[in-house]
């Protein structure tokens, strides 16, 4: 992928994210925070035209990282569910791209089923694996931390995480504390406006039309 198409998809890919996936109100997310806004990353994800631009600005952040510090990336993947349309677009992406770097496709579950080989991490991934976990939103990074753990309980080496929203609330900090690298293409900010934070704690909400929700976000 040239610098210039990463121009171009990386703006179409905000403003598809801006359209689609920011939602207004008095939301509990799953990490027991309040907030006043809520990213619903799979409306931008699992669309066709989103997956393609996520797919094209997602691999080429997560190559240009990995060219830089001379690593080597065998797959990505991460917790289901918002990370498996991540995931599989950025591996489609780099088949179609012509890039050199070729990537496999995993899914990390939240718990093993009780028949088969019983994993936890599934798909495209064997032991030995240099892999980057992926994360559609990243509030206090649990998420993405459970399936770095089961990824190297299985026998694989996390590179560093790559996050396609970073809310901005903690989870780069703890992952980093743990030895985990983290980038991410946008920042809460970025799609809010640098003018617009999170309310959280239970805080009135500056403008909401929405009840109150359970927001499944890391």
């Amino acid at each position: 992928m040239t610098a210039s198409a990463l121009t171009e998809s990386k703006p179409r890919l905000l403003d598809l994210l801006r359209k689609k996936s920011v939602f207004r109100g008095d939301f509990l997310l799953a990490s027991g925070a309040r907030s006043s806004f809520y990213f619903d990353c799979r409306l931008t994800t699992l669309d066709p035209d989103g997956a393609v631009l996520v797919g094209q600005a997602m691999f080429e952040m997560i190559l240009d990282h990995a060219s830089r510090n001379h690593l080597q990336i065998d797959a990505v993947g991460g917790l289901t569910m918002g990370a498996d349309p991540v995931a599989l677009a950025i591996g489609i992406h780099s088949k179609l791209s012509g890039a050199s770097m070729k990537l496999q496709v995993f899914s990390v579950r939240k718990s093993p089923k009780a028949h088969g080989q019983q994993k936890l991490v599934e798909g495209n991934f064997k032991a030995g694996d240099h892999v980057v976990i992926v994360e559609d939103v990243m509030t206090r990074g649990e998420s993405a931390l459970a399936a770095a753990q089961a990824v190297e309980q299985a026998g694989g080496r996390v590179e560093f995480v790559a996050v396609l929203v970073d809310r901005e609330e903690g989870g780069r900090e703890q992952l980093e504390s743990r030895g985990y690298k983290v980038v991410s293409l946008f920042r809460g900010k970025d799609i809010l406006g640098e003018g617009e934070q999170a309310v959280t704690d239970g805080a009135q909400t500056r403008a909401s039309k929405a009840p109150a929700s359970l927001a499944k976000s890391d």
